[in-house]
């Protein structure tokens, strides 16, 4: 080990008990983002990066995820593209350490922002361009018939929820900014309250059959 190179905190330097908490933690966030379809590594190389009072260069990331360098290169730009880490360099070394957001407030926004770029955009994109292909010249679903006719309106309603989608993480989004918790709060209880007392829906109206008697 060179001894010009600055120090980083080790696994080594933990106490017990928190490396046990600290690899509980990388554990369930990498679980939990892949539930959420988010690359596993990518979350705990996130999780690591977050608990970290020091910046890791990519071997002390290697060294404590036990992953390849290639894996921890490419997830390292995704994060960095994501904004949720950023790449710092220390006196007296040449290599690249990483750090990452440590208010969890701007992280939701991050990840919301993102989430609706890379994710939201594209799947309300595709629909659109499905249903075009399947309208050719026509207006709109109501001018095919038959089983057209019901894709057609089957695309429309995946369209429909990628806008609410959208419209959602765009209200909320200055809520999580401005970290206003007793607004998200009100709103929460506000929308559980309209559960409660909107009527189920019919299974023709789940389905939005066009042929469907009113």
């Amino acid at each position: 080990m060179r001894t010009d190179e600055p120090s980083v905190a080790r696994k080594n330097s933990l106490s017990p008990r928190h490396q046990e908490a600290l690899e509980r933690f990388v554990l369930f966030w990498g679980e939990m983002a892949s539930n959420w379809g988010i690359n596993r590594t990518m979350a705990q190389i996130h999780a690591l990066l977050y608990a970290s009072e020091e910046p890791l260069d990519t071997d002390a990331i290697m060294e404590r995820l036990q992953i390849s360098r290639g894996n921890a290169n490419m997830n390292l730009r995704s994060l960095t593209n994501w904004d949720l880490i950023r790449k710092v360099h220390l006196p007296g070394s040449r290599k690249d350490y990483y750090v990452a957001e440590k208010d969890v407030w701007e992280i939701t926004a991050l990840i919301i922002r993102e989430r609706e770029r890379r994710e939201l955009r594209p799947v309300r994109q595709q629909l659109e361009e499905c249903r075009e292909i399947l309208l050719g010249d026509r207006r709109d679903c109501g001018a095919l018939t038959g089983a057209e006719q019901v894709f057609c309106t089957r695309i429309e309603n995946w369209m429909q929820l990628m806008e609410v989608f959208e419209g959602f993480s765009r209200a909320l989004l200055p809520f999580v900014q401005h970290r206003n918790v007793d607004l998200i709060k009100a709103l929460i209880a506000f929308a559980q309250r309209m559960h409660e007392d909107a009527p189920p829906a019919s299974s023709e109206e789940a389905e939005g059959d066009p042929g469907a008697s009113p």
